[in-house]
């Protein structure tokens, strides 16, 4: 049963949620007043404005709502799960280095072809290639993660060898930032920034498919997932196979972070604030209720920094890296704090 403070939670998110989604279509560098968006979306838009309006919102805006509904969900389950199958607060696709590598890999493809590769290309090919290479990238390191678990027993010793992970990958990609092109440089400098806006309607299909996918996988294993709550031990005594099952883990994770930094570019700390935001939200480490509301504030939290890059500026867009951690960062200091 849910408490009455986690039922009002999560209705006061899903209210939010739809807000959000709204106010992405209806606000930006371009204000268009909500009945015409709907007119819009119905297909009744009429007028001189018609043609202007209904690119804005359906080759821009739409895409980057749905993008932000599915990666900001997508990113805070994969957060959820390494901090369950680490029990380390402070795991997360970004700090164990799992952004780092899919990013890597997504260097040398967009780098090596001389910039002529972008995941803001129509080209399905050059989709597949970025998403192949970031699948990649991020199961590489999920893989070496996870034989470094069996020996590395310290949860933090483990998180210090994911930092160095990701510095070791970061350092590799200033490498070939520097002997690349100018149009690969610039190339790879847009897509490092994060922005759910690379995403056209036409591959949102593609990304709705893999994210969907995975995330019913994370929702069929909470479980197992409550087991390992209590340690190894306990969860090998109610017969499950704790090696498979945290590979099996892993591989959500690295999909799901893979995809998402495809599509969208490196993004940090949604995938490892929310987790704690939904902790304080619904007040229980129950996965059944835990992994479903982080899924949803994952998703309020992609759309809040969607909207606040769209925010009119002389310079055109902020950067989705330069807000995140606006957000992120005081989450993870005020669990520091309280964990003293």
């Amino acid at each position: 049963m849910k408490s009455p403070q986690t039922i009002v939670a999560l209705t006061a998110a899903t209210l939010l949620l739809v807000v959000l989604f709204v106010l992405n279509l209806v606000m930006g560098s371009v204000s268009i007043p909500m009945a015409d968006v709907w007119a819009v979306l119905t297909g009744n838009v009429t007028g001189e404005a018609s043609d202007t309006w209904r690119f804005i919102i359906i080759e821009s805006r739409l895409p980057q709502a749905i993008m932000a509904l599915m990666g900001g969900a997508a990113l805070a389950v994969s957060g959820l799960l390494l901090q369950t199958t680490f029990r380390n607060p402070l795991a997360g696709p970004d700090v164990f280095g799992i952004n780092s590598g899919a990013a890597l890999a997504v260097a040398v493809v967009m780098l090596g072809m001389g910039g002529s590769l972008s995941a803001g290309s129509l080209s399905l090919a050059g989709y597949a290639a970025v998403l192949f290479s970031a699948l990649v990238g991020a199961l590489v390191v999920t893989a070496l993660i996870s034989a470094l678990s069996a020996v590395v027993r310290s949860s933090t010793m483990l998180l210090i060898i994911g930092l160095m992970i990701g510095y070791l990958a970061n350092s590799a990609i200033t490498l070939l930032n520097f002997f690349a092109t100018s149009e690969g440089v610039k190339s790879y400098t847009v897509w490092g920034m994060g922005s759910f806006g690379n995403v056209s309607l036409a591959s949102i299909p593609v990304a709705a498919v893999v994210i969907g996918l995975f995330l019913l996988a994370a929702l069929a294993l909470v479980k197992p997932l409550n087991a390992f709550l209590l340690g190894e031990l306990y969860a090998e005594n109610l017969g499950y196979d704790t090696r498979k099952l945290r590979l099996l883990l892993l591989l959500v994770t690295g999909v799901l972070t893979a995809t998402v930094t495809a599509f969208c570019g490196p993004i940090a700390f949604i995938g490892l604030a929310t987790p704690h935001i939904a902790r304080l939200f619904v007040t229980t480490e129950n996965h059944r209720v835990l992994l479903p509301s982080t899924m949803l504030l994952g998703s309020v939290i992609a759309l809040l920094c969607n909207w606040l890059c769209a925010l009119p500026t002389q310079n055109g867009m902020i950067p989705l890296g330069a807000v995140t951690p606006l957000l992120g960062a005081p989450v993870i200091i005020y669990v520091l704090l309280k964990r003293r």
